[in-house]
C-alpha cells in the first residue's frame, strides 16, 4: 500500500510548521503519511492542486492567500465552511475536493482549553475581514461572545462579512477611522497579514480596558508586532496563534484519519522551539 500524501498550501509557506506538526501526529498515532509544503500563488494553486490530487494527495490544508480560493474550488463544502466562506482543509472524495474548516474551532480550543479563557459574553474586536477572519468569526459567535465588530481596511469588506454572518445584532462591521470612537474591548483579535512586513495597524490605546486579552491568528514572528502593542498597551493576556495552528491541525488530522491526535505535547515542544517534536505517550 503507498503511503497516503497530504500538503499545506499557501504563498509564502516555507515558514509553515505543519509538516512538522502532521508528522508528529503520524507518529504518535502509528499513520504512515508523507505531509509536504508546497507554494502556490494565487494564479496558479488550482492547477497546483490538481497536479497534487494527480499524484495521489488525498488531504490539504490551506492557508494564506488562498483560503477562499480553495472554498471556491470545493465540490462540497460543510456547514461551518459555507458559513465562513472560507476553507482551510480539503478532502478528496472520489474525483473531488469537500471543502472544511478548522480554524475556529482550532482557536476556540486554545482559547477555552488550554488558556482557559471564558470566551461568553465578551465584547470582541476582529481585525480584519478576508480567509483568516472569515474562518474564525463563525466558532467566535458559537463561543458565545455578547458583540463581534469587524473592522477592515476596505470597509465593504467589513460589511461583506458581517452580512455573511447574519447575526446583524451582534455582528457590527466598522471601518479604521471609527477605532478611536468604540471604546474597549474585553478580546482583540488580529486576523490580518501585516505583521508579515514588521507592521500593525495603528490601533488607538483607548481598545484595552483592564480585562482586554489580545490573540494574533499568527505565530513567530508574524505576531511579534501586534503582540508588542498589546504588550505595551497594558493587555492583560497576549497570545499568539501557535496553540490554534496546532488545534486546526488536530482537527483536520481527525477529518482525515479518523482518529484525534493528542495535541499538549506537540504544543509543548514547539513552544519550546524543540523541532524534533518528539511526542509523549
Amino acid at each position: 500500500m503507498s503511503t497516503a500524501r497530504y500538503a499545506v498550501f499557501g504563498h509564502p509557506v516555507a515558514h509553515s510548521l505543519s509538516p512538522r506538526i502532521h508528522q508528529a501526529f503520524g507518529r504518535q498515532t502509528g499513520i504512515d503519511l508523507v505531509y509536504e509544503a508546497i507554494d502556490a500563488p494565487p494564479a496558479t494553486f488550482a492547477d497546483a492542486l490538481a497536479a497534487f490530487a494527480a499524484a495521489g494527495g488525498t488531504g490539504a490544508n490551506i492557508t494564506l492567500p488562498l483560503k477562499t480560493l480553495a472554498y471556491d474550488l470545493a465540490s462540497t463544502r460543510s456547514e461551518r465552511a459555507t458559513r465562513a466562506g472560507a476553507v482551510n482543509t480539503l478532502v478528496r472524495r472520489g474525483e473531488t475536493w469537500h471543502g472544511d474548516t478548522t480554524d475556529g474551532v482550532g482557536l476556540v480550543r486554545d482559547l477555552t482549553d488550554r488558556r482557559s479563557l471564558d470566551l461568553r459574553g465578551r465584547r470582541t474586536l476582529l481585525i480584519g475581514a478576508g480567509g483568516a477572519a472569515r474562518s474564525v468569526a463563525p466558532a467566535l459567535l458559537d463561543a458565545g461572545v455578547s458583540e463581534l465588530y469587524v473592522v477592515n481596511r476596505t470597509p465593504a469588506r467589513a460589511d461583506a462579512l458581517a452580512d455573511a454572518l447574519g447575526e446583524p445584532g451582534v455582528v457590527h462591521p466598522r471601518y479604521f477611522e471609527q477605532l478611536g470612537e468604540m471604546g474597549e474591548f474585553e478580546l482583540i483579535i488580529n486576523a490580518t497579514s501585516a505583521g508579515r512586513d514588521g507592521s500593525v495597524p495603528a490601533l488607538p490605546r483607548s481598545l484595552v480596558g483592564m480585562r482586554t486579552d489580545a490573540v494574533d491568528l499568527s505565530y513567530g514572528e508574524a505576531a511579534v508586532p501586534f503582540l508588542a502593542w498589546a504588550r505595551a498597551h497594558g493587555c492583560q493576556g497576549v497570545i499568539d496563534g501557535l496553540g490554534m495552528l496546532v488545534e486546526q491541525a488536530a482537527e483536520s488530522f481527525e477529518l482525515w484519519h479518523g482518529v484525534r491526535p493528542e495535541t499538549d505535547a506537540v504544543f509543548d515542544a514547539l513552544q519550546a522551539r524543540n523541532i524534533s517534536l518528539t511526542t509523549a505517550d
